[in-house]
């Protein structure tokens, strides 16, 4: 039988169906008009975007004329070749810290649509071309593939190369957004928004100290890690026109089929990314019943911790650090900081092992404006806090929580730094006033929570409510400086050990004079802190509770 086509009612043949309309200028206009409603909304806002535009636009037009400027260098291509693989891995975190960037990223907002995948990857793959930062990449390809190209068929390979390179750029962010979108959009999802800052800052450092290095050493470093990652895509893209430029055809054209294939498979597990989450039932908010059963023993902290008060106050502090975003972000900068600047110095070779008690320092400040990251739920608290010895009790399980931390962190560090110096005559003098100042900026902590509590906002990316700067200023930094006078004996003792002749023999005795000293500084400032904490209960839930 052969098929027939449908007739109308008078009996003619109907004609053809008109092929469904493209959906990609609609959702190009969708990006535009998310972008154009975005900047209206405040004068700030579009302040902000201009500024950051203008910014990252000179800065890749900087690196496109310095990339020209080293054309003919000999080692060029392993500044190149890197570059498309640094770009790459800057696509592919994008989504990660910065979700909320892009309204776009998101396809579950689409999910009501009558859209297949196919069509959709090819209007939110176009989408995905406008805006700042395809330009950016653009102009960074450019200034690779000009680096290396020379001859007519490297020109060539070079019009072909910064397309596909770029087209893979975007499917991997796209990627990856739509296969961790789930995490995005939740609790871990926000944290990982909030520790974009720390990521950029520890990233800085790392671009610095290898800047470092390759003055020194030179640009033949990266001639290992190039010959590598020419054949990674869409590194590959910038090592054809590389290949091509050298005469050798065959690699060029193998390195141009390998970046079209990792564009197709891009595409491929993006548009499989798509399918489910259009399909499957969002399951990320249910609990399953042995998370349900863990969260109703407690886990293996409660055992570890000790018992009554003090023990529900430190885990208490302790899933404070875990689950709350500021906190965590307040911490993981702590920690990030601590380590690397006195690491980092000591790699360099500028570094001292006195720079080790950065970290006891980074860490001590966590115990400021203790009762801000309760924010209006510490009326729970308040209501526990009869007596000056709940205040004390609650103090001194919030120092022991963090202690748990910070204690082993800074011997860590301490270690580490003396270490990478060679100098271990030192470790005492140094782990003493670690000790000593770790002690001084818990008693001051304590007393400054009680007398210049603040209150954290919960949204947004700033760490103090509007009218209370005053307040956090005075908190932090007085604290910071009568805990350096408080920890005066301990530093004056150190310097004897250096000045003294008979000081060095006995520089040993700065470990256990610190560990006692901080000890009992702690104690104290945690007594005189709980009378006061116990008498302002009222106050402090005002200060907290304005964010």
């Amino acid at each position: 039988m052969t098929a027939t086509a449908p007739t109308g009612p008078t009996g003619r043949q109907a004609p053809p169906a008109a092929p469904a309309p493209s959906i990609t200028p609609v959702v190009v206009r969708l990006k535009l008009s998310l972008l154009r409603n975005g900047l209206r909304q405040s004068g700030g806002r579009r302040a902000a975007y201009l500024t950051s535009a203008v910014l990252a636009l000179l800065f890749a037009l900087s690196q496109l004329l310095g990339l020209i400027v080293l054309r003919g260098h000999a080692h060029i291509a392993s500044v190149a070749v890197p570059g498309g693989a640094l770009l790459a891995l800057g696509w592919a975190v994008m989504p990660l810290f910065f979700p909320s960037g892009d309204e776009t990223l998101d396809p579950t907002r689409l999910v009501m649509l009558p859209l297949r995948p196919q069509p959709l990857v090819r209007a939110l793959l176009a989408a995905s071309l406008v805006g700042v930062g395809p330009l950016f990449t653009v102009l960074l390809l450019a200034g690779c593939v000009i680096a290396v190209a020379h001859g007519a068929v490297a020109w060539t390979v070079a019009v072909v190369a910064v397309p596909l390179a770029l087209l893979v750029c975007v499917a991997l962010a796209r990627a990856v957004a739509a296969a961790n979108i789930q995490l995005l959009t939740s609790r871990r999802g926000r944290d990982l928004a909030v520790l974009s800052g720390l990521v950029v800052a520890v990233g800085a450092q790392l671009v610095n100290f290898g800047m470092q290095r390759l003055g020194t050493a030179g640009l033949a470093q990266l001639d290992p890690a190039a010959d590598v990652l020419r054949w990674v895509p869409p590194a590959t893209a910038v090592g054809a026109v590389d290949s091509a430029s050298r005469g050798d055809h065959a690699a060029a054209a193998a390195q141009l089929a390998l970046t079209a294939a990792a564009l197709a498979v891009l595409l491929g597990v993006w548009a499989r990314s798509l399918t489910r989450l259009m399909t499957s039932p969002d399951a990320s908010t249910v609990q399953s019943p042995d998370a349900a059963a863990r969260e109703r023993s407690g886990g293996g902290l409660a055992r570890l911790l000790p018992p009554g008060r003090t023990g529900t106050v430190m885990e208490r502090s302790l899933r404070y650090i875990w689950r709350d975003p500021k906190t965590k972000a307040a911490w993981v900068t702590s920690l990030a900081i601590g380590l690397i600047v006195p690491v980092f110095n000591a790699l360099q070779g500028t570094g001292s092992p006195y720079f080790a008690c950065f970290a006891a320092g980074m860490l001590g400040i966590q115990m400021y404006n203790q009762f801000g990251q309760d924010t209006s739920a510490f009326w729970m608290v308040a209501l526990t806090i009869s007596t000056p010895r709940d205040a004390y009790v609650e103090l001194r399980g919030r120092a022991l929580a963090l202690l748990t931390v910070t204690l082993p962190y800074a011997t860590l560090v301490t270690v580490l730094t003396t270490a990478l110096l060679g100098g271990w005559a030192r470790l005492p003098q140094v782990l003493g006033l670690s000790f000593g100042l770790l002690g001084a900026m818990l008693a001051t902590g304590a007393w400054m929570s009680a007398r210049f509590p603040y209150s954290i906002p919960q949204e947004g990316y700033k760490n103090v409510a509007p009218g209370q700067a005053g307040l956090a200023w005075i908190a932090v930094f007085g604290g910071m400086l009568s805990a350096a006078l408080l920890c005066s004996p301990v530093i004056a003792l150190t310097i004897w050990s250096h000045v003294s002749a008979s000081g060095e023999s006995w520089s040993w005795v700065l470990l256990p004079v610190g560990a006692l000293y901080g000890a009992g500084l702690t104690v104290l400032g945690l007594r005189l802190a709980a009378p006061r904490t116990a008498a302002r209960l009222p106050e402090i839930l005002t200060a907290v509770s304005k964010g």
